[in-house]
């Protein structure tokens, strides 16, 4: 299976990156992972909805082409639905055997997603009603995909 995170910013913390690395490391047993970061949008502090709307946007266009023709797309999104961590593994392992082969998350910037990539979506999966930053929100999503991979191969692994 190949996974696609698609996100918006480089991470510049050497916590974030050696994080990011060692589970990347960890996943290589399992899938092919590619990690596509796209520019984010330089914004002032305070924006009207409009701004924000249009920021969103543009690094919603450079998300979008970031995503593979056929991919399955996951956004990542506070209105998706929550998974435990055994349901996470299971829609790694239904997707697998309804023959999706590619599965692209899919991270905004600060704002969020545009209405753009949320409706591409095939679905919209949420982490927590809280907001963290994108940064800390993909080391997140690599643990849990690890971790998902791990329970789909009866492996252990803590709790």
């Amino acid at each position: 299976m190949r996974v696609t995170i698609a996100c918006v910013g480089r991470i510049k913390e050497k916590y974030f990156t050696d994080a990011i690395k060692e589970y990347s490391k960890r996943l290589s047993r399992y899938v092919t992972l590619d990690i596509a970061e796209v520019a984010d949008e330089k914004c002032p502090e305070t924006l009207s909805v409009k701004e924000a709307e249009a920021v969103k946007d543009a690094e919603g266009e450079r998300l979008m082409k970031a995503i593979k023709p056929g991919s399955y797309v996951i956004a990542l999104a506070i209105e998706g639905k929550k998974y435990d961590s055994p349901g996470f593994s299971r829609l790694f392992s239904d997707s697998m055997v309804g023959g999706v082969s590619h599965i692209t998350f899919v991270i905004g910037g600060s704002l969020g997603l545009s209405s753009g990539v949320l409706n591409r979506a095939d679905s919209k999966i949420s982490f927590s009603d809280m907001t963290f930053p994108h940064q800390l929100m993909r080391v997140i999503l690599l643990e849990q995909i690890y971790r998902a991979f791990r329970i789909i191969k009866n492996e252990p692994y803590h709790k």
